[in-house]
């Protein structure tokens, strides 16, 4: 089964972040893992998403 790709505007809200949000991460190193299709389109695996939240849990605030 293929994961559905989503586009930037498309995968913001299910992080809770902004476009500009997206845009400034790819530009810094990703964080958030993405796919870039031919010379501009940017695509987010639904499956990388879900998987960046689960790796973002924290207990506590003053864990790393």
């Amino acid at each position: 089964m293929q994961d559905k790709l989503l586009t930037s505007k498309e995968a913001a809200p299910l992080l809770g972040v902004s476009v500009a949000f997206l845009e400034r991460d790819r530009w810094a190193g990703a964080r958030v893992p993405f796919i870039k299709i031919g010379s501009r389109a940017v695509r987010y695996r639904l499956s990388d998403l879900n998987t960046y939240i689960e790796s973002c849990l924290r207990q506590s605030t003053s864990q790393a």
